[in-house]
């Protein structure tokens, strides 16, 4: 039997006359991904704040008279791939503001663990973004999957992501939490595995279903087409005889962060730090050497990129960093070490090196983005244009 829309009408998040009431603030505090899709734009960069900075910039949000009523976590990577970040904030926004509701967007690894705690928090409800339940189908759409902090083979990690959604669906839901699937249409992709996408999670029991076409943007690459409105309407109304759908082209995620543009900007002009003639430079600390992929506290080099003679910015060098276990005198040595960078790239970092890096002026970014086109955009780029060759 077709699900009724009659609960979700005067949802705040599900209901389209809601929806325009009701003002939603995203707070961007995940700091790392676990899965990375073959079509994402990976020239724009995601900095993470810290709880308590996120918590500042809601106060001031509310103190503008602004009227939120909903507080979700849905980036800039997923919220709980680490989740203390994510469950540390939505407990101070809990304690100092009890009548918000709050939710997240998670792809669901690492979900079922701590859908008891979340629920207890009082999240109302989730985002499971869901493009496929057919590993197979999952391993095409991914770059890769981090089930951990180790990168599986593909083919072995689509069915942990698959298996990690299914268990996801049933934790939320024996929590009381009300759960939403998120599908993306590619077409050549998935397009003819979304109705069996909705009637596995169904089955399930999730609640409601957004499906969305996929918008390359301006990232460059290969990417499947933009599904036409003939072949969308016709995957909706498939997927609608499992699920109820919320109304074509309406969804909650990463690009409602703040309430008016005006908000997205503040935020980003918090987030986004600028060289200096005093500091030029960009620290990153990396495995790979291609992805801002390591921890702070675990690193021994920082890879050095700053503008050459022509202005183009390249690696200038790799410099030795102390060694860990001297305590707060380790981020004292290592911002001497840094004192010509304006910002150290990092996939995660204690809240005292924060702390400590930051007195001395350097800028601690939390993301998990590739470093060339990372350190681009520091630099104002970001688009098309020059690469430097060494």
């Amino acid at each position: 039997m077709t699900p009724t829309a009659t609960s979700y009408e005067s949802h705040p998040c599900f209901g389209m006359a809601s929806r325009s009431r009701v003002g939603r603030l995203h707070l961007p505090v995940a700091p790392r991904a676990n899965t990375r899709s073959k079509f994402a734009d990976s020239t724009k960069i995601k900095p993470a704040m810290l709880p308590e900075e996120a918590l500042r910039w809601m106060d001031q949000v509310v103190k503008d008279g602004n009227e939120i009523g909903i507080v979700g976590i849905t980036g800039p990577g997923d919220p709980l791939s680490v989740p203390e970040p994510t469950l540390h904030t939505l407990r101070l926004v809990r304690e100092k503001y009890p009548d918000i509701s709050l939710c997240l967007t998670t792809c669901g690894l690492g979900a079922a663990p701590v859908a008891v705690e979340l629920a207890g928090i009082g999240l109302s409800h989730v985002t499971l973004l869901v493009d496929a339940v057919d590993p197979a189908i999952t391993e095409k759409m991914y770059a890769w999957i981090r089930p951990s902090t180790k990168t599986l083979p593909l083919d072995e990690a689509a069915k942990v992501l698959v298996d990690g959604q299914v268990a996801a669906v049933k934790a939320f839901k024996e929590a009381g939490i009300t759960v939403k699937i998120n599908t993306t249409v590619y077409p050549g992709y998935n397009a003819d595995h979304v109705e069996t996408i909705a009637s596995t999670m169904a089955g399930l029991g999730a609640d409601i279903m957004a499906v969305v076409p996929f918008w390359p943007g301006e990232a460059v690459g290969e990417f499947p087409a933009v599904p036409d409105m003939d072949l969308l309407e016709a995957v909706r109304d498939k997927a609608a005889r499992h699920l109820y759908l919320m109304p074509a082209w309406e969804a909650c995620g990463e690009s409602l962060v703040g309430l008016t543009g005006t908000d997205r900007r503040e935020a980003q002009a918090i987030a986004l730090p600028k060289p200096t003639k005093e500091r030029p430079n960009v620290a990153v600390v990396s495995a790979s050497g291609m992805d801002v992929d390591l921890h702070l506290g675990h690193a021994v080099k920082a890879l050095i990129y700053g503008p050459r003679e022509d202005g183009l910015a390249c690696l200038l060098e790799a410099r030795d960093l102390p060694e860990p276990g001297s305590g707060e005198a380790r981020w004292e040595e290592l911002a001497g070490l840094l004192s010509d960078c304006f910002v150290l790239l990092t996939a995660s970092a204690g809240q005292k090196p924060r702390e400590v890096l930051s007195r001395s002026g350097l800028t601690v970014f939390i993301t998990d983005g590739e470093i060339a086109p990372t350190v681009d955009v520091l630099y104002g780029g970001g688009k098309k244009g020059k690469k430097c060759k060494k």
